[in-house]
Parts: structure tokens; sequence; C-alpha cells
């Protein structure tokens, strides 16, 4: 089911129950709405590097799962054409939470921006910023 563009938080939670690597990472969405959405992956020490933080492709996926989705909720069906992704500080926590908007939709493509936090004792530090070019398929 889709809203009058977009895909639902409905069709989108489906969709993630059928990505194999979303699911391997243990991808949780968390907020939902057209042009806005959040998820989560919870630290595991086998989704850690060698000094203990979640490894940077961790991070790299939820920039790009997360702008992917926002564009989605507004577009429909996508995929990512591009992504920049900065590690700004070491991924230690209990958690990692991204949340992620759409600047601009255009016939053709979305251009979104996602923020990645480490969640550690119940206080937020941003560990990464990216943009990303999604186009519709």
């Amino acid at each position: 089911m889709s809203t009058a563009t977009g895909i639902s938080r409905e069709r989108l939670e489906q969709a993630l129950q059928h990505s194999t690597f979303a699911q391997l990472l243990g991808a949780e969405l968390l907020d939902f709405e057209p042009g806005k959405v959040s998820l989560q992956v919870r630290s595991r020490p086998d989704l850690c590097q060698h000094h203990g933080y979640i490894h940077g492709a961790v991070v790299g996926f939820m920039v790009d799962s997360g702008c992917a989705w926002a564009a989605a909720s507004m577009v429909g069906d996508v995929v990512t054409s591009e992504y920049k992704l900065n590690l700004l500080a070491p991924a230690l926590g209990e958690r990692l939470i991204c949340r992620s908007e759409v600047l601009k939709a255009g016939q053709r493509q979305a251009v979104c921006r996602a923020d990645v936090f480490a969640v550690k004792e119940g206080q937020e530090k941003l560990v990464a910023t990216g943009l990303a070019t999604i186009a519709r398929v």
C-alpha cells in the first residue's frame, strides 16, 4: 500500500523484513513520516571493528538506508545513486540511531541527509553525517 506517491510505513516494514542484509544487522524502523525516517541498530560484538567501535560499514548502511527510506516515503520505489559519509567520532554505545530527511525531491531523484548518533547510557552523541542522492525506480 502506498501513500499518494510514496510508500507507507507498512510497506517499508515489509521490505525491511525481506532485506536479509538489514535483518543481519538487526535494523529497526523507529519513526516514519513523509520525508523523515529514523532507524536503529543495536550494538553487538560481531558488528564491531578491532577497537570495539561499531564498524563504519554499519554506519554507512544506516545513512544509505535511512536516506533511501525517507525518499521512498515521498516518491515510492527507489535505489541509492550515491552517498557521502563523514565519520565524526567513534560509534561507541548500546545502539545507533539514524535520523534522515529529504531535503529536496524532484521528478527523478531526491537529495537526502542523515545524522547517526551513538546512544551510550542514555546520552546521544553525533558520530556521523551523510548526504545521499536517491533515484526513483
